[in-house]
């Protein structure tokens, strides 16, 4: 039986007890339901007061085994209750530290912070990739669901400097800021950029025309889910067969088919190659649909094209030979 269950069964003896013993006296000695309760109280505390009024045989019977059964349970749920108390401080403190121990090692890592409906489909996303991440909510009730979901997070107010630093901001590679308010975002990019001047900063705007403001504080990029929302709906309608293709190539549930950007590392046997010779399409049957550099997208790539470290490859394909150009890319031996 856990500490919070013993505590409950404790204090529900304790009132059944103090129940019986009222209506013991009550019965016994016919006294009214005050005196048979205040002559129930000072019985089981044990303080010594004098009696209510004289006893009869039966009631000093009576009074015998309240008090033998009455300090076995209190003793019983104040023992509950102190269990409970310090296995609670202790499992929060070790709790804490154990989180704290954990994001120490994070590195290239990302900050969420909120964890409605967005920040959890956003976590959601980056824990399939997967990346490492860890959420700063100030809910206690989306805390509690951030632990069952498993995700590493700090209970705190993401616009102060101390609740940032212990989520590790300045090892941190981004920070995405998805609470409601777009006062609150502002504050947040502010408070984020003044600690790490080189971070990625993503925010979400809910309001028309916020995006200039979080942009002038700091946010490299804004997004707002209404206004997508709303594009995308008008999309599926004069564009079906669009939406439902890239549906199918951004779907997180599709195993056929795959779309996903893949970085060309420094030491991979692909730089200097021309797309035609580097065996994507041939060889892994991948169609390179885009190649970003230097912030510019070259849309349907030349098959004479060299690709160059650094660059970043769109490809569309299966997913297992997604996964093998992503070692390739990164001159990880298969």
């Amino acid at each position: 039986m856990d500490s919070l269950k013993k505590v409950k069964y404790s204090l529900t003896t304790l009132v059944i007890l103090i129940s019986g013993g009222t209506l013991g006296y009550v019965a016994i000695e016919g006294w009214d339901l005050f005196e048979a309760l205040y002559m129930t109280i000072i019985t089981l505390a044990t303080v010594g007061y004098s009696e209510v009024h004289s006893l009869s045989h039966n009631g000093q019977i009576f009074t015998i085994l309240l008090i033998v059964f009455g300090v076995g349970t209190i003793a019983y749920t104040i023992g509950s209750m102190i269990q409970f108390m310090v296995e609670g401080q202790l499992y929060q403190l070790l709790g804490r530290k154990k989180v704290q121990k954990q994001i120490s090692r994070l590195h290239g890592h990302y900050i969420i912070c909120g964890y409605g409906r967005i920040g959890r489909s956003i976590s959601r996303e980056f824990a399939s990739k997967p990346l490492s991440l860890i959420v700063v909510e100030n809910d206690p009730v989306r805390c509690q669901c951030l632990e069952e979901d498993g995700y590493l997070f700090i209970e705190g107010d993401a616009t102060q400097d101390e609740v940032l630093e212990r989520a590790g901001i300045h090892q941190a590679k981004g920070l995405v800021t998805a609470v409601t308010s777009d006062a609150a975002n502002v504050f947040i990019i502010l408070t984020a950029r003044g600690i790490n001047p080189n971070l990625f900063i993503m925010a979400r705007a809910s309001d028309e025309g916020a995006e200039i403001k979080l942009k002038r504080a700091g946010a490299n990029k804004v997004v707002s889910p209404y206004t997508i929302g709303a594009a995308r709906m008008a999309q599926a309608i004069l564009r079906p067969s669009v939406v439902d293709f890239i549906d199918i190539a951004i779907g997180e549930k599709n195993v056929e088919l795959q779309m996903e950007e893949i970085p060309v590392a420094a030491g991979s046997h692909l730089v200097g190659q021309p797309l035609s010779q580097s065996g994507i399409r041939k060889e892994l049957k991948l169609i390179i649909i885009g190649i970003k550099h230097n912030k510019q997208m070259i849309f349907k790539p030349e098959a004479n094209t060299i690709i160059e470290a650094g660059h970043i490859l769109i490809a569309l394909g299966e997913l297992p030979d997604i996964k093998k150009l992503e070692l390739i890319a990164a001159n990880t031996h298969l």
